[in-house]
């Protein structure tokens, strides 16, 4: 067990996250239970976040902001806590993702983390390691709070059909992924184009790719392997990728034809059967 009185802000963000919350919860006089009991968490909860052993949620932080009146502090710190919590070789990847002013992925067949839902994510994380994976799902989906900032980014994905088919997590999980990616429709930032079976050979045959766009800095183009990623501003690669990517826009259904598919997947193949 972390000893509180050692714990060293500076190790990490999460250990700089409990020490803040201490000092604050003590400069108000509060016990864990006492603060516990005013944000409607467990005292054990909160003493758990103060140690540095268990993640806090958003809500957990924007509770305690506002019954310490610290001036937003935690809610401002909770995104760099879940970034730290992501896989080192990640984690500058999740930075690109936040700065980029347009990211357009392909991906040939899952859905990308980034439009993932809370149920999907949990079985594409848990294939092979189920440890902490209620903390490592939380994490995953912390990054699509990106599409909340002030200035979002124009997100344009454009899946293959076999992420509609691949039954990842079971029908359930698959029919709820697919009206999560229905839920989008109308959003002119997040954009779902499918590239069907009947398109044939295409130029992402390679594989997936993400490119980051940035206000004021060269593109990025990311491509993953099995526990590494692979950024690139190579002007060759930046260019070569982005006219893959127009011409798989332009193979892939419309965004019309796309939900068309989309729905229709959902309900016959994973819809709910009458016996």
């Amino acid at each position: 067990m972390v000893n509180i009185n050692t714990l060293d802000p500076s190790a990490s963000p999460l250990d700089y996250y409990g020490f803040e919350l201490r000092r604050y919860r003590e400069a108000a006089g509060l016990t864990q239970r006492q603060f516990g009991d005013i944000i409607n968490y467990t005292g054990s909860m909160v003493g758990q976040v103060e140690t540095a052993r268990k993640l806090p949620t958003l809500d957990f932080s924007q509770r305690a902001d506002a019954a310490l009146c610290t001036g937003g502090l935690l809610t401002r710190l909770h995104p760099l806590v879940m970034r730290s919590q992501l896989p080192a070789w990640f984690q500058q990847v999740a930075e690109l993702q936040s700065r980029a002013v347009g990211i357009y992925s392909f991906e040939t067949h899952m859905v990308h983390g980034l439009l993932q839902a809370e149920a999907y994510a949990r079985a594409v994380l848990g294939v092979l390691d189920s440890t902490d994976i209620d903390d490592r799902t939380v994490v995953r989906l912390a990054r699509q709070r990106i599409f909340e900032k002030e200035e979002p980014p124009v997100f344009w994905a454009i899946l293959g059909e076999a992420a509609l088919l691949q039954e990842i997590g079971g029908k359930k999980v698959m029919r709820e992924q697919l009206a999560h990616l229905l839920s989008f429709e109308g959003n002119p930032l997040i954009n779902v184009q499918i590239l069907p079976f009947s398109a044939g050979a295409h130029v992402g045959s390679q594989g997936s790719f993400d490119v980051y766009r940035f206000a004021g800095d060269p593109a990025i183009v990311y491509t993953e392997g099995y526990g590494s990623g692979h950024p690139s501003a190579n002007p060759d690669t930046v260019k070569d990728c982005s006219l893959r990517y127009d011409h798989l826009q332009a193979a892939a259904l419309s965004l019309r034809d796309s939900a068309g598919l989309i729905r229709r997947v959902m309900e016959d193949r994973y819809g709910e059967q009458v016996a």
